[in-house]
C-alpha cells in the first residue's frame, strides 16, 4: 500500500514533494562538490559506500518531513489517556444493518446509491490504518436546510433509541445563532456527497474518537491530516444511534465533535463545540469550549477518499 496516499497525501501535494526533494538532491550534490574536501581517494570512497549514503540521506529526509508534518500549536492542550472502546464496540456494524436501522426511524430513507457505493466503489479504496470502517449517515438537506434542525430530527431519535435515558442540555439552543458547522467539513462532505449521487444514505469512513484522545477539540483540528476533516453532532449522534454499543458505560471513551462549532450565548463567539458523554446512565449531549483539555474525551473524525 502507498503510504503516502494512506497519510492522506493528494496526487497535487505528491507532484509538489518530489519537486522539493529534486532540487534537494541537485543543491546538496552541488553544494558538496564544491565544499567537501577529501584526500586522495576520498570521492572514490563515497561512491563505494554509495547504498550507505543513499540510506543515511533518506533516514535524515523522513525524520524532517515527519517533524514538519506535525503542528506545534497548542501542544500544551494534550494529555495521557487510557480511555478507549470498553462497551465493547471494535468496528462498526455492516453499513446494511446501519441501514435497517435508519430506516426503522425514517422508512422513506433510499439507501439505493449507498448500496451501490459500497458493492462498486469502496472496496477498491484506500485508507488510512486509523479509519474504522463505514458508517451510513443520513444526508444534509433530508430533514431539512437547517443544520440544528435536522439535528434535533437525529437528537429524537436517539432519545428513542435509549429509552429515554438520553439528556439534551442544550435543548432550544440549537438554532444557526448557537450551532453551525466549520467550512471544512462542509466542504469535505460537499465532495463525498458528489462522489454518492441519487440516495439519501451517505457512506463516510471514519474513526470513533481514540485517535485523537486526550486532545482539546482544537488541538485535534490542528493536526488532522490531509484528507481527515472533523464530524459533526448530526453524524455523530447517527453513528450512536446505529452503533449503540459504542457509548454504554462511564468509562468509554467520550465523544467530541470537532466538525461543528457552538456560540453559547448566540453572540458570534463559536468557541466552543458539541460532545456526547454518559454519565448516570443517560447518554448526554452538551459543549465545552475548545481548548478543554481532558483525557476521557477523543474527536471523531472522517476521511475523504481520493
Amino acid at each position: 500500500m502507498n503510504t503516502l496516499i494512506t497519510s492522506g497525501i493528494t496526487e497535487g501535494q505528491k507532484t509538489q514533494y518530489t519537486r522539493i526533494m529534486e532540487d534537494i538532491v541537485r543543491h546538496g550534490t552541488k553544494l558538496a562538490l564544491e565544499k567537501v574536501e577529501t584526500n586522495n581517494g576520498g570521492w572514490q570512497r563515497v561512491l563505494e559506500h554509495g547504498d550507505e549514503l543513499k540510506l543515511a540521506v533518506a533516514e535524515i529526509i523522513v525524520a524532517k518531513t515527519s517533524e514538519l508534518s506535525v503542528s506545534n500549536q497548542f501542544t500544551d492542550e494534550e494529555v495521557k489517556s487510557n480511555y478507549g472502546y470498553l462497551s465493547g464496540y471494535t468496528k462498526p456494524v455492516s453499513v446494511e444493518n446501519q441501514i435497517d436501522i435508519l430506516r426503522s426511524h425514517w422508512p422513506v430513507l433510499n439507501p439505493d446509491g449507498a448500496i451501490r457505493y459500497m458493492r462498486e466503489v469502496y472496496p477498491s479504496l484506500q485508507f488510512p490504518k486509523w479509519v474504522e470502517g463505514p458508517f451510513a449517515l443520513i444526508r444534509p438537506g433530508f430533514f431539512s436546510e437547517a443544520y440544528g434542525e435536522e439535528f434535533e430530527e437525529v437528537l429524537k431519535a436517539l432519545a428513542k433509541s435509549c429509552n429515554g435515558k438520553f439528556e439534551n442540555y442544550r435543548a432550544g439552543r440549537l438554532g444557526p445563532k448557537y450551532l453551525r458547522q466549520s467550512m471544512r467539513t462542509v466542504t469535505m462532505t460537499n465532495r463525498i456527497i458528489e462522489q454518492q449521487p441519487g440516495s439519501d444514505i451517505v457512506v463516510v469512513s471514519e474513526q470513533f474518537g481514540i485517535r485523537h484522545r486526550g486532545k482539546s477539540v482544537r488541538r485535534a483540528r490542528e493536526v488532522f491530516a490531509g484528507s481527515e476533516f472533523g464530524e459533526g453532532a448530526k453524524n455523530i449522534g447517527t453513528m450512536i444511534l446505529t452503533n449503540p454499543i459504542r457509548l454504554q458505560h462511564y468509562d468509554d471513551l467520550w465523544l467530541d465533535c470537532p466538525g461543528d462549532e457552538y456560540s453559547p450565548d448566540a453572540d458570534a463567539s463559536f468557541a466552543y463545540a458539541p460532545f456526547f458523554d454518559f454519565h448516570v446512565g443517560r447518554v448526554k449531549f452538551d459543549t465545552h469550549s475548545v481548548v478543554y483539555t481532558s483525557d476521557p474525551y477523543g474527536s471523531v473524525s472522517s476521511f475523504l477518499p481520493q
